[in-house]
């Protein structure tokens, strides 16, 4: 950036409880000449199977982000100062047609991408993710997906319907979006249709690191493992808040026991510095199901991480 970045109001002089009501307290996109980092949420959940609400998760995710600080100390950066980070609002999508709301995502983001911004995307669920991909894999070629969830989301149809929230990364790795060499899932857990789940998702490309493992490895074996697996190339990170416990995140459609704590998640995320991250979202949070915004803030701090993550990467 030419010009020093537009950050958040100072919280010591505005109440963190007034506008702006963009994340973070952030400008928004018409505030600013450009953007290294464009934050959009996409209210979109027909493609839910279980409890919805989704739709509503950006904004939810937004009013918890209110206390969110320009400082990281965990890995020495700020994210707001040294890149312009900008709320872009809501995608408007069409709630009674996933096949067009998908291609109202895949233009959006396209035209958001168009000078070089990084999205990071608050949901909405898991269909959101294939038109995200196939816009970065029109510049980007295949790229690794970093997939955080209970689930694998690699089934092929629900009632018969091919674009859902638990079939994303199959029409991704069918359609040659992603790098099957360097494809990752992170925190699966919970019973599965069958043991041919597991047998179809290592075709597709993807290698599993179970929620178990972080309490039999502990996090920096994982994030060694994680490393390992996406060096080399661009990265996609996909964040359903369902990754977590339900005890860390209970506002979300299809919880689990078992899962990670926040400390774990945000660890983790903290070890992609260094990686090739050209986007990210965050999904799956449905404020009806949370309590005290326990799973707003930790949505909240996933995306200040990535935020960090990014800054760091500059």
């Amino acid at each position: 950036m030419s010009t020093k970045p537009i950050g958040p109001p100072d919280a010591s002089r505005v109440p963190r409880y007034t506008d702006p009501a963009t994340f973070a307290r952030l400008p928004r996109i018409d505030q600013v000449t450009d953007a290294d980092v464009c934050i959009v949420g996409i209210p979109f959940d027909s493609g839910v199977s279980y409890r919805p609400g989704a739709r509503f998760g950006p904004s939810h995710v937004r009013a918890a982000s209110k206390l969110l600080r320009p400082y990281n100390p965990a890995l020495d950066v700020a994210p707001f100062c040294t890149q312009q980070v900008a709320d872009c609002g809501d995608i408007a999508v069409n709630p009674f047609d996933i096949e067009d709301a998908i291609a109202t995502i895949d233009s959006s983001i396209t035209d958001l991408r168009k000078d070089g911004s990084t999205v990071l995307t608050i949901g909405g669920d898991h269909t959101i993710a294939l038109p995200i991909l196939r816009s970065l894999a029109r510049d980007h070629g295949q790229i690794a997906v970093l997939h955080f969830d209970a689930h694998l989301d690699t089934w092929d149809t629900y009632f018969g319907a091919p674009y859902t929230h638990g079939t994303p990364f199959r029409r991704a790795s069918e359609e040659g979006l992603i790098d099957m060499e360097r494809s990752q899932h992170i925190g699966i857990r919970g019973p599965l249709y069958s043991k041919q789940d597991l047998e179809d998702d290592a075709v597709l490309g993807f290698q599993v690191i179970r929620s178990d493992d972080y309490e039999f490895d502990g996090v920096k074996s994982i994030v060694d493992r994680m490393r390992a697996r996406l060096d080399g190339g661009p990265v996609y990170v996909s964040v359903d808040i369902d990754v977590l416990d339900p005890a860390h995140a209970p506002g979300t459609g299809t919880p689990e026991a078992g899962g990670m704590t926040s400390r774990e998640l945000l660890n983790t995320l903290r070890g992609l510095v260094g990686l090739n991250v050209v986007g990210a979202d965050i999904v799956e949070v449905s404020p009806a199901y949370d309590h005290a915004e326990i799973t707003g803030i930790a949505a909240a701090h996933v995306g200040y991480e990535l935020l960090s993550v990014l800054a760091a990467n500059r």
